[in-house]
């Protein structure tokens, strides 16, 4: 697989998560597109990695930011259930005020 491909499939899931991230009104579904934009980049940073210098060091980079980006989604998941139990709220306009 080239770097063009590699960029362009990157392009790709980056675009249908901010189509996911902008149209949707649920909170987990605006969690997924951005979810789906922090691993098009992801994918393209590793791309680029892999064609300018292919070592085993920006692997492990890659994997603990994936490591990380995981825990920080289980978090915001923790969030919107925690909101849809407390307040039966599942839209991202009736989840502005997080302190009641």
């Amino acid at each position: 697989m080239t770097l063009e491909a590699t960029l362009l499939i990157a392009a790709a899931i980056f675009s249908v998560g901010l189509y996911g991230a902008i149209s949707q009104q649920v909170v987990v579904m605006v969690m997924m597109g951005l979810e789906l934009m922090i691993n098009a980049v992801i994918l393209a940073a590793a791309g680029v990695w892999w064609f300018l210098a292919p070592q085993p060091t920006g692997q492990v980079l890659i994997m603990v930011i994936i490591a990380a980006m995981t825990l920080e989604m289980a978090m915001g998941f923790a969030v919107a259930t925690l909101l849809h139990r407390e307040h039966g709220v599942d839209m991202t306009d009736m989840a502005t005020d997080l302190t009641q």
